[in-house]
């Protein structure tokens, strides 16, 4: 842990190690809060993050184990000071349909996609202590207004999460504290996607552009202020989730489709 943690507000982020998780922790580092950078199997990449910080730490836990997640939250609410943020940003993306619900995917989508979120959540909201109160972000995806059959498991476990925002806002929130959801739309390569893939796929959106992992971590931030009525939803998607598209984008771009 680097120097000065007492003096700067705290922000854990989950699966911030990699991807975007490493960009929203990043930003909070850049703004001058301590980050607590949680990972599974990434280790190297969350301490060489940590260390680049001005203030910041990394910790491990598997997010399949809820009792483990929550431990974590209260072990970091008993020695943070002023612990206002918890980003869930953590998933788990694997492919099922909805003609074949796959059962161990869908566990695992439903578990560390929303059941730990929310657990960890409700440890959070119920045990951080925090200056002008406690934000909780659930990062959750533009699938929410614009869902296709593919990544069945995947989508599902994000509209529980989602589901759980406005429920955990309406009775696990203090007047203070606010909880929000973060919907992402295309932003990194996933799956199996190459990086050239994701130059046709990621501009399936109304206006025709990639969306950047750095409007994601600033909207964080912002929401970290919190402007929002608690219970909101946040799209970053230039325009994805006003479309209907049949397909995930990975497919819609392979298949030729335009908009």
């Amino acid at each position: 842990m680097n120097e000065g943690t007492q003096d700067r507000p705290a922000v854990l982020v989950t699966g911030g190690a990699r991807r975007i998780g490493a960009a929203i922790a990043r930003r909070f580092g850049e703004a001058g809060w301590h980050v607590v950078i949680h990972y599974g199997r990434s280790a190297d990449e969350a301490e060489a993050l940590a260390a680049a910080l001005p203030s910041a730490e990394a910790i491990r836990c598997d997010l399949a184990d809820g009792d483990a997640a929550v431990a974590m939250v209260e072990q970091l609410a008993a020695r943070l000071p002023d612990w206002r943020v918890l980003v869930n940003s953590a998933s788990t993306f694997l492919l099922d349909g909805a003609r074949a619900l796959d059962p161990p995917t869908c566990a695992a989508a439903m578990q560390v996609n929303a059941v730990t979120p929310v657990r960890m959540a409700q440890a959070f909201l119920a045990r951080a202590a925090a200056r002008g109160g406690r934000r909780v972000i659930q990062v959750t995806d533009q699938k929410l207004a614009n869902p296709n059959p593919d990544f069945f498991s995947y989508t599902m476990s994000k509209h529980a999460a989602a589901a759980a925002v406005r429920m955990l806002a309406m009775g696990a929130a203090e007047t203070a504290d606010r909880v929000y959801a973060l919907a992402p739309g295309a932003i990194l390569a996933s799956h199996d996607q190459s990086e050239a893939e994701t130059e046709v796929s990621h501009r399936l959106n109304l206006l025709g552009r990639k969306t950047g992992a750095d409007e994601i971590a600033d909207a964080c931030l912002w929401l970290a202020e919190g402007w929002l009525a608690s219970g909101e939803t946040l799209y970053v998607d230039s325009g994805q989730h006003l479309l209907a598209q049949p397909r995930d984008v990975i497919y819609l771009a392979r298949e030729g489709a335009g908009l």
